[in-house]
């Protein structure tokens, strides 16, 4: 990842407005912000969710409240909890998420 022209700035999340992503089951909730290519998201899944596909995405991601199931394509498992994160880049290992408590995280990519 380049992180080049981008002036420094700070961002007021409460300020940013809300977007619904349905999953399989429940909802996702973005606030998101571009900076140059770069993508930061505060991400907020409701309780019972569980992703509609499988990412191939690149993501470092920060779990900040609740818990996050990841499963990856081949079957692993790993759970986050506040203060836990995970890194996985483009096209590296397919995952979806879930999670039975809801949770909110913190997504660059």
């Amino acid at each position: 990842m380049q992180m080049h022209d981008i002036p420094f700035g700070v961002t007021d999340w409460s300020a940013i407005e809300e977007t619904r992503h349905p999953g399989e089951q429940g909802e996702a909730w973005w606030k998101t912000c571009r900076f140059g290519e770069i993508r930061v998201r505060m991400v907020r899944y409701t309780p019972g969710y569980l992703a509609d596909h499988w990412c191939s995405k690149g993501h470092i991601l920060l779990c900040l409240q609740g818990e996050l199931e990841t499963e990856l394509e081949d079957g692993r498992r790993f759970v986050l909890r506040p203060g836990m994160s995970y890194q996985v880049a483009d096209q590296a290992e397919a995952h979806r998420s879930s999670t039975a408590v809801g949770a909110a995280l913190f997504i660059v990519d």
